[in-house]
């Protein structure tokens, strides 16, 4: 079935093959800075821990409300480079120079720690609505370069290929460079890396003519139109949920592996190496036996499920090799979620356009990385509220014995929570089928006419 669909293809090999590793080029530093920025600003830059927290709450609203805000003005930008094409080519050196700039502070926390937080918290500011204008142009062409189903889960599993290479630049190599040639050092290897692939595909991005004038509804009945819209607000809560599951994850496993499992915080770095590995290897799998064949519906609750699976048993671990069988367990249902999760938000965005008549993809993908974002809220509230009852506090200088059921619990309850609302959210959404057939006949209706 899926060789069948590729010859069906509107795009060539080498279209799907640039746009894909474009993500290479923006899921770089934006991972860099995900993994180190605390890390760099506060312990080796010497910024006072209140004021990171107290700042990055703020940081954090900002880095939502510009999501929605960004995609909207995409889907009515009118220029001679067209809609999303300008946010890529005029942000991406800024991008990767500022991101330069967040690791080359001049200041230090011990002797001027206001400066050192004015500075870093322009730079950051700047350079996140930067990435955000970036992400918004790039992820708004998937659906609108790539119109088969078979075309965006191939360059699906292409892009992911490419951002577990970012994830494993972003995670294991940092530590090798500055310890040489320093933080900013770093950072301009890491820049030169992500700057290349950014402007190599760019120009292989292309829009249609047809959409070039569409300049969407103005802002309140573009926000009425995407929250009226039940398959949106499906698919994007089961995104929410999914990765609040996975951050829960990512936060809680160096104090899993320390508190529950009493091993070196250091194979963090192997748990997820070996998860991220797993996911990459399964994408093709994903796609050819169970995408290509039962649909991203069926897909992502499969891959939920999956997850589930994996987590569990890291309530009740006895060693690391058990905790490694899980993490491939995870890296298989990963696989399944990162292949997928695009895939379905471009699925809303088509049946808007059938819908609406108008194709506001930067809208719905703003919206969904609104949503996203405040997930990451909701998992430092449950970490915040969870851990202190199991005793868990950061002033003794030896945690109680219950921190360890504490920790196996946070990894396993909340993770099970988000990934059975996925599942039911998932279950609730209505683009499936015959829905979702004739939303791909009056999408071809309306670009034929």
């Amino acid at each position: 079935m899926a060789l069948a669909a590729v010859s069906e293809a509107q795009t060539t090999l080498k279209q799907r093959l640039m746009y894909s590793l474009m993500s290479l080029g923006v899921a770089t530093p934006v991972e860099t800075v995900v993994a180190f920025v605390m890390y760099f600003i506060v312990d080796i830059k010497n910024l006072p821990a209140p004021w990171f927290a107290t700042f990055w709450f703020f940081y954090t609203i900002y880095n939502a409300l510009n999501n929605p805000a960004l995609g909207f003005a995409s889907d009515r930008t009118r220029s001679r480079w067209g809609r999303r094409r300008p946010y890529i080519l005029f942000t991406g050196l800024p991008y990767v120079l500022t991101f330069i700039l967040i690791f080359s502070t001049p200041f230090d926390g011990r002797v001027n720690p206001v400066a050192l937080l004015v500075y870093f918290g322009i730079v950051i500011v700047l350079w996140e609505g930067l990435y955000t204008a970036l992400a918004t142009g790039y992820y708004g062409l998937l659906p609108e370069m790539f119109g088969t189903y078979e075309e965006r889960t191939d360059v699906a599993a292409q892009m992911n290929i490419f951002q577990t290479v970012a994830l494993i630049l972003a995670s294991v190599v940092p530590p090798l460079l500055w310890n040489t040639i320093g933080w900013a050092g770093m950072a301009v290897i890491l820049g030169i890396i992500s700057v290349i692939p950014i402007y190599v595909a760019f120009r292989f991005l292309f829009e249609r003519e047809d959409l070039r004038t569409d300049t969407g509804f103005p802002f309140g009945p573009a926000l009425r139109h995407t929250f009226v819209n039940r398959s949106f607000l499906t698919a994007a809560g089961a995104q929410t949920m999914r990765f609040f599951g996975t951050g829960v994850l990512q936060a809680g496993v160096p104090f899993y592996l320390k508190y529950s499992l009493k091993v070196s915080d250091a194979m963090f770095s192997l748990i997820f190496g070996i998860a991220f590995l797993v996911a990459m290897a399964s994408l093709y799998p994903w796609r050819n036996w169970v995408a290509n064949r039962f649909g991203t519906r069926a897909t992502l609750i499969l891959a939920n499920a999956v997850m589930i699976a994996g987590v569990i048993p890291l309530s009740f671990s006895p060693s690391l090799t058990f905790t490694l069988i899980s993490a491939a367990i995870i890296g298989v249902g990963l696989g399944g979620l990162v292949l997928m999760g695009d895939v379905i938000i471009a699925e809303v965005v088509d049946e808007d356009e059938v819908r609406t008549g108008h194709q506001r993809a930067g809208m719905f993908f703003g919206m969904s990385s609104f949503l996203i974002t405040l997930s990451g809220l909701l998992v430092s509230s449950i970490f915040g509220l969870m851990l202190p009852a199991f005793g868990y506090d950061t002033l003794l200088e030896v945690q109680p014995p219950t921190v360890d059921l504490g920790f196996r619990l946070f990894l396993s309850i909340p993770t099970t929570v988000g990934f059975l609302l996925a599942i039911l959210l998932l279950w609730l959404y209505p683009l499936h089928g015959e829905r979702l057939q004739a939303v791909k006949e009056g999408l071809k209706a309306k670009r034929g006419g």
